[in-house]
């Protein structure tokens, strides 16, 4: 996968500056999940938060004007690569699509009516769960439910 020039800039000034995702996203007043987004032109930021993040990353003055107008323009989402992901990571998130997709739509069907859960009016949330057999990894999905209408 490759990634765009805005993306590794941002990614490279993190590294450098030494913030994490919700570091910068307090200084945002954003979530770490929806700021990590914006990184991967995802998700588009408000000027004042594009001036705010650039500030925090010490990103030089002369690549302001493009990025600044990268972060502040509208994502064509979900336009990542869509074959099957190999990172490892990545891969298990399709791997869970593709053992638990169906149930998890039957299961919210159920529950719901005939419809889905809006990625827009959404949130998606990280968090750990100590565990002496190995820490966990805790993923909390929360979109509204859009029932399918009928005309």
């Amino acid at each position: 996968m490759s990634l765009s020039s805005m993306t590794t800039v941002l990614l490279s000034a993190k590294r450098r500056v030494g913030f994490n995702f919700a570091e910068l996203g307090a200084r945002l007043g954003v979530d770490e999940v929806w700021l990590a987004s914006l990184f991967y032109g995802q998700a588009t930021a408000t000027a004042a938060e594009a001036e705010t993040l650039l500030e925090a990353l010490d990103i030089p003055a002369d690549e302001w004007p493009l990025l600044l107008e990268q972060l502040t323009t509208y994502p064509v989402k979900g336009a990542l690569d869509p074959s099957v992901p190999t990172d490892p990571l990545l891969y298990r998130f399709y791997e869970i699509l593709q053992v638990y997709g169906l149930p998890l739509k039957d299961v919210i069907q159920e529950k719901f009516g005939d419809g889905i859960m809006s990625a827009i009016d959404f949130t998606l949330t990280v968090d750990r769960l100590a565990d002496p057999k190995g820490d966990r990894v805790v993923v909390t999905m929360n979109g509204k439910f859009l029932p399918y209408r009928k005309w």
